[in-house]
């Protein structure tokens, strides 16, 4: 018998991975600034909308359910009495204190610095060294090297001269005048509360956004339920805005995105 020998089967090649073009990813990355860019198109025609007070610290604090008034937290004063400490009475402590109580923060601020430095140096040295007698060795080289333009009579010869100049000058002016009402959104075991504020205003196209936050002794507080920004630790105070008196005074996110990547 005879045997034939099948020829080997041949597995197929895999195809191979296409790479994407170049094309390809410069349309992708088109796209994606373009979608980027399309999150302010919903305010195309319109005003800018408010931000929600939903879900923020203000709202939770608001609504969140007291602890119940004993006669322990409503002070000193005989229950016959016709005077009482407590918050509701005429002469009451109507200061902020608990979570939840509003207060008004007084912001005045009108800084002025102004700072100039001069500064000069200058330094000048020389120094030089000459080996006359040295068991003859410079009278011995001085010979060899004769008509050859040095000689051991001056060896060593140095100078040096720096002269440094500084200017600087800083100037700055800053003054803001505003009240907003802010809320205690926690109470600290130390007795500190965490105050948070925010106020929205607009005005035609342009929406102004008031925010302050930081913390406050209730100590510090005035009989008027007020504070002012100085006396508020960590205080953090913005007041900006969007709308189109903003957009037409910053750049645009594609020469923002350029500024950044781009090394000249």
């Amino acid at each position: 018998h005879m045997t034939i020998p099948c020829p080997p089967a041949q597995t197929p090649h895999p195809p191979k991975a296409r790479t994407p073009t170049r094309g390809f990813c410069l349309s992708a990355m088109a796209l994606g600034l373009a979608l980027t860019g399309c999150g302010r198109l919903d305010e195309v025609g319109r005003a800018p909308a408010f931000t929600p007070i939903e879900g923020s610290n203000q709202h939770h604090s608001i609504y969140a359910a007291r602890l119940p008034i004993t006669e322990a937290t409503k002070g000193p004063g005989a229950p016959a009495s016709l005077w009482s400490s407590d918050r509701t009475a005429l002469f009451g402590d109507r200061r902020a204190s608990r979570r939840g109580d509003i207060l008004t923060v007084v912001i005045e601020i009108d800084d002025e610095a102004e700072i100039s430095n001069s500064s000069g140096r200058s330094r000048s040295g020389s120094s030089a060294m000459a080996v006359p007698q040295l068991l003859g060795i410079p009278q011995w080289i001085d010979r060899a090297t004769e008509g050859k333009g040095w000689t051991m009579d001056n060896a060593v010869s140095a100078n040096g001269d720096s002269t440094f100049s500084g200017q600087g000058s800083v100037r700055r002016n800053e003054k803001l005048t505003l009240r907003i009402a802010a809320t205690v959104v926690e109470e600290l075991a130390n007795g500190v509360i965490r105050i948070e504020g925010e106020q929205e205003v607009r005005v035609n196209s342009e929406l102004r956004q008031m925010l302050v936050e930081g913390y406050v002794r209730p100590a510090d507080i005035s009989r008027q339920n007020e504070i002012g920004y100085d006396k508020i630790a960590g205080a953090r105070v913005s007041y900006g805005g969007r709308g189109l008196v903003s957009d037409a005074q910053a750049p645009r996110w594609g020469q923002q995105v350029t500024d950044i990547i781009l090394p000249f």
